[in-house]
């Protein structure tokens, strides 16, 4: 999750080279991280829209919980190298190593720079204007290898807290993921049982 501070833009910086700084400061303070959110996918190959909601709980280094509650129940685990989705209604339980699309998103959005990110991505950065207000920041992948899996990525920072308020995922064959967030806390208290897998 990109996190930043209330801060005017600092003169003369590009808005994204700004936001990253920021981002990058305080981030160093992030432990833990929960929210609500709404997914929606979309499909060429669908009528209407799939909406799930649910809690995500974020532990850094790297353990992450997405647990979906509505339509149906089910549970991403993510522990460092390892991510286990369990589909009760579906018995559906899969578990996969994930060891190298950590390491480059650590690469492209931890270890990086926006420099670094800019050989990788074409990246556009705005303010937004629709009542709600923020920032909109587009990620274009120039690399075959990312473009075969992600055709864009936008996200939404808040203008009030700059936290992010939403990642909209655009695939290469036209499906649609967007998470929208709300009930943001950084450096809330979690339970060690957010992240226990229901087997």
């Amino acid at each position: 999750m990109i996190v930043c501070g209330a801060w005017p833009i600092a003169a003369g910086l590009d808005l994204f080279d700004d936001l990253y700084r920021r981002g990058q400061e305080l981030n160093g303070e992030l432990r833990t991280f929960t929210a609500r959110f709404t997914e929606s996918t979309t499909s060429p190959l669908l009528a209407r829209p799939l909406v799930a909601s649910g809690t995500v709980a974020v532990e850094r280094p790297f353990r992450v919980a997405l647990r979906y509650v509505d339509p149906e129940e089910r549970l991403v685990l993510i522990n460092d190298d390892t991510m286990t989705m369990t589909w009760p209604s579906r018995d559906i339980r899969q578990v996969k190593d994930i060891g190298a699309s950590r390491r480059r998103i650590e690469k492209y959005f931890v270890e990086g720079s926006p420099d670094d990110l800019r050989s990788h991505f074409t990246i556009s950065a705005k303010e937004v204007d629709d009542g709600a207000g923020g920032y909109l920041v587009t990620m274009t992948p120039k690399r075959r290898q990312i473009k075969e899996g992600l055709a864009r990525l936008a996200l939404r920072v808040d203008r009030e807290t700059l936290l992010l308020s939403s990642m909209r995922m655009t695939f290469p064959n036209g499906q649609e993921k967007l998470m929208t967030f709300s009930d943001v806390r950084p450096n809330a208290p979690i339970d060690s049982a957010a992240f226990r897998d229901w087997r």
